[in-house]
This record gives C-alpha cells, sequence and structure tokens, in this order.
C-alpha cells in the first residue's frame, strides 16, 4: 500500500518529537554532553542525508542534527561532528559542525541581534571561515550582505557586536594538535605544517596514525 505524502510527514514528525524528547531525557548518557557541547566520534554513524541535515544513530536511536554543508557527511560513515544544543520553549535543535572553530563562530553569530540558527548556517555554508572573520573585523558591509537573509541592517548588526571579538574563536582540535607534534618531533616545522592544516581539518574522521602517514606522503 502506498503510504501518502501527508501520512509520511505526520510519521516523521513524530519520530523526530519522539528522537528529541529521549535525547532531552538521556543526553548525558547517550551522547556526553557537557556544557551544551557534544563530540560525537566512535560508534556513531551518519545514517541519513537531508538538505539541511543529517541524522546519526546512536544506541538505535536517530538524531537530526542541523548543519550548514550536510552533503559533506557521507552515509554510513564515521561521525565527527561538534554540535550545539539550542533550546527555545518548545524548540530543542541539534547543530552540528565538523571544526569546533566553525561551532564557536556559529554561537557568536546567533548571539547578534536578529540572526538565528538557520540565518547563521547560511553565512557558515560559504566553508570560508577565514574569510568571513576577516570580512567582520574589517566592517566589510558588502561581503556579509552575499548571504541569504542579510541585508544592510544585519550585516551592519554583525559588524557591530562581533567586529574585534573573533580571535578567541580560532581553536585547535586535539587530534590535529596531536598530529602536528608528531611530526614537529620529526623535525618539521610550523610554516611547513600549515600547509597540512586544510588536509587534516577534511579528514581528521581519520585516525592519528593514518593521519600522520598521508601528512608525511604530502610533505615529501
Amino acid at each position: 500500500m502506498k503510504v501518502r505524502d501527508d501520512a509520511k510527514v505526520e510519521i516523521e514528525a513524530n519520530y523526530v518529537k519522539f528522537a528529541n524528547e529521549y535525547l532531552a531525557d538521556h543526553e548525558d548518557k547517550v551522547l556526553g554532553l557537557n556544557e551544551k557541547f557534544l563530540g560525537l566520534r566512535n560508534g556513531v554513524e551518519v545514517a541519513n542525508v537531508g538538505s539541511n541535515y543529517i541524522v546519526v544513530e546512536n544506541n538505535n536511536i536517530g538524531f537530526i542534527i542541523y548543519t550548514a554543508s550536510p552533503y559533506s557527511f557521507q552515509v554510513n560513515s564515521e561521525l565527527c561532528v561538534y554540535t550545539y544544543t539550542y533550546i527555545r520553549e518548545e524548540i530543542f535543535d541539534l547543530y552540528g559542525f565538523k571544526t569546533i572553530e566553525e561551532r564557536n563562530l556559529f554561537i557568536k553569530l546567533i548571539s547578534v541581534k536578529g540572526i538565528g540558527p538557520k540565518g547563521a548556517l547560511a553565512i557558515l555554508a560559504s566553508g570560508d571561515i577565514e574569510g568571513l572573520k576577516s570580512a567582520i573585523d574589517q566592517g566589510d558591509a558588502k561581503y556579509l550582505q552575499k548571504f541569504p537573509g542579510i541585508g544592510p541592517k544585519a550585516s551592519g548588526q554583525i559588524i557591530l557586536d562581533l567586529k574585534g571579538k573573533l580571535e578567541a574563536v580560532t581553536v585547535v582540535d586535539p587530534k590535529i594538535n596531536d598530529v602536528k607534534e608528531a611530526l614537529k618531533s620529526l623535525g618539521y616545522n610550523n610554516q611547513e605544517l600549515k600547509k597540512l592544516d586544510k588536509f587534516l581539518t577534511e579528514n581528521k574522521h581519520l585516525s592519528i596514525e593514518e593521519l600522520i602517514k598521508q601528512s608525511l606522503r604530502r610533505m615529501f
């Protein structure tokens, strides 16, 4: 029997409601919540990818995580994502990011008057974190206005609230730091290792041993 579209929507809505209620009651045990910070690593896999979210499974429970670049995650792959829990009245949503830096910038953006989670994700979807930080610090309103929903008023507010306050956003991932320390012990300097930043950030789901091996190949 073919299920009608509206029935599918109702089923999905009930599933999401159940998952979020379960998470609200068990988040400390299921996902290791610590001050609204989740590090989902070993044993958690991407079950599905949507237009603005991914679904991960843990203990046979699925959780929807909204993200700026869902298609950068692969179905059935191990998940390494940093998330932020957004709670407002009846809203209990998870937002996920591949780096701590991206997550922290998201938190900065939603602290700006008039910028909500969806607007912040739209801004982060470009993937150019350094370009965004530079535009804010230089007061480049035109750069910010290229993002959906960001007009003169919103861009001005972002600059007003965040200009000169984004230096603390940069955080080195512990795994990346371990890889760099290992490479330093082999004689590589910071300038040489900086060339690996993009590769390490995009592949940090790999083990430290594998990251070191692949990094060495790229250094030759």
